[in-house]
């Protein structure tokens, strides 16, 4: 019996013919590639899609939690904002500044921003940037390939002022 498992041991392993080989290499090309196109948001029981004005919600507010930012947009966008914003039962538009390109499993955010005067902007848009990615990258399970900030504008103190007595003066007429 010990010689027919030491023969049985000295046999050489048959190797796989071209044919099988090929067939092992293809389950396994198919098994990497349903790794590589099943994310978070697409599994093998179902897709789960998610429209941009979603990523641009939680994209704004992400920014806007950033101290510094001022104000999110180009400063038309910001007037039409404050003056959507006092008709009773609208909204806050969150997403004022936002602009998105989403793929399947991948997003790409711009922002538009002014910032408080007396900050560093530099500060500022690399804290907007990890804000932004971990919110939206947490929320959604898509990927921030980037995230671009355009600053159009620096916010002064005395621009309250002046906003100030423009308002009030208007209210006494």
């Amino acid at each position: 019996m010990a010689d027919d498992q030491s023969s049985a041991a000295r046999r050489p392993v048959v190797s796989a013919t071209g044919g099988e080989q090929g067939l092992q290499t293809e389950r396994e090309t198919t098994a990497v590639e349903k790794v590589r196109k099943a994310g978070p948001l697409q599994t093998d029981r179902g897709n789960t899609t998610i429209a941009e004005t979603v990523v641009q919600k939680i994209a704004g507010i992400a920014a806007r939690e950033v101290p510094g930012v001022y104000a999110m947009g180009s400063a038309g966008r910001r007037v039409f904002s404050s003056l959507s914003e006092r008709i009773p039962g609208s909204q806050i538009n969150v997403s004022g500044g936002v602009a998105v390109e989403k793929g399947e499993r991948q997003t790409a955010i711009d922002l538009t921003i002014v910032v408080e005067y007396d900050v560093s902007i530099v500060e500022v848009s690399q804290m907007i940037r990890r804000n932004v990615i971990a919110a939206v990258e947490d929320a959604t399970g898509l990927e921030v390939i980037e995230v671009n900030i355009d600053v159009t504008d620096v916010h002064l103190p005395e621009d309250d002022h002046k906003d100030a007595s423009v308002s009030g003066h208007a209210a006494l007429e």
